[in-house]
């Protein structure tokens, strides 16, 4: 009994670590679209067991990233512009409603970790690298997505910036004015830690809102 007990959080850990390798391999497209998941590789690759990689691919199916098929394995999802407008929708309504909660239940830790990472933001060089560029967008997402203390609205908003993140980076060859898009969650970030929840809700919708006008621009 014991054995198993202490065996438990190793295992949870080395699925949590799978779990997170692929995911963002498949939301920076690393993986591509359509390309099959080579479990053996992964298991030697990230010195882990058959059992959390399977764990960590059925969390990846339901969330859209990968889908399995009987007798033909696992396989990166497709990238479909056609699902923009869903993707927007929903976080048109969740990334403002998040902004404003993360303004209004921060912790004291949270605001300090928040000014941090404005800090950073604001005194960064200027880099023409897209794709550094995009993965401190996706960053600063999680880290205002955190300080919203609510796991299951957590949950739901990493799943829907990771699917449209995927969306941007079909267009990342073609995207001009990437700095500026991420520079916009500096006055977010204020906006947050200063607890002003209708800025921030504010300032989120129009990051969103921003994000597919300059998606479809492209189409």
């Amino acid at each position: 009994m014991n054995a198993r007990v202490n065996d438990e959080p190793a295992s949870v850990s080395l699925t949590e670590r799978a779990y997170a390798v692929l995911r963002d391999r498949l939301v920076m497209l690393e993986i591509k679209p359509g390309e099959p998941i080579n479990e053996d590789r992964l298991r030697t690759e990230l010195g882990v067991g058959r059992t959390p990689i399977r764990e960590a691919l059925k969390r990846l199916e339901q969330e859209r990233l990968v889908v399995a098929f009987p007798r033909r394995g696992t396989f990166a999802t497709d990238v479909n512009i056609s699902d923009l407008s869903h993707i927007s929708e929903v976080r048109r309504t969740l990334e403002p409603l998040a902004a404003a909660a993360a303004a209004e239940r921060a912790t004291t830790q949270d605001r300090t970790a928040l000014t941090e990472l404005r800090s950073r933001l604001d005194t960064a060089a200027p880099t023409g690298d897209n794709t550094e560029l995009l993965r401190t967008d996706v960053g600063v997402h999680r880290a205002i997505y955190g300080c919203v203390h609510n796991p299951f609205l957590e949950d739901t908003l990493i799943s829907y910036d990771n699917l449209a993140t995927r969306i941007w980076c079909v267009f990342l060859p073609r995207l001009s004015g990437m700095a500026g898009h991420v520079d916009e969650h500096v006055p977010l970030l204020t906006a947050i830690v200063e607890g002003d929840a209708k800025k921030a809700s504010e300032l989120a919708s129009q990051h969103v809102v921003g994000f597919e006008r300059a998606i479809r621009a492209l189409i």
